[in-house]
């Protein structure tokens, strides 16, 4: 990749960032954006963990990430602490890959 490409790819990339800022000045979002953008870090996060539990090279594939994930799953539901949930999804991706 020339140096061109980068400098105009990293000049298109700012331009987008301060846009918003710009454009908005001090005015609020419209009530359906801002709702939106509430929603959009929550459904952007589904979307990373799906595609790293389930996916192998545009195949859905169940192996021992999912049994990990399940385990993290419910024992975030329990309230578990950070350390805890881990431990817990390491446990059970392991136990899945030993049988």
């Amino acid at each position: 990749m020339s140096w061109t490409a980068i400098l105009v790819l990293a000049a298109g990339t700012y331009a987008l960032k301060v846009a918003g800022p710009l454009l908005l000045a001090d005015r609020p979002l419209p009530a359906a954006v801002s709702h939106l953008t509430e929603h959009l870090p929550v459904a952007l996060l589904a979307a990373l963990i799906v595609v790293n539990v389930a996916v192998t090279d545009e195949h859905l594939v169940l192996d021992a990430r999912l049994a990990g994930f399940v385990a993290a799953v419910v024992a975030v539901r329990m309230r578990s602490s950070f350390l805890v949930v881990v431990v817990v999804a390491c446990a059970a991706t392991a136990l899945a890959r030993a049988l």
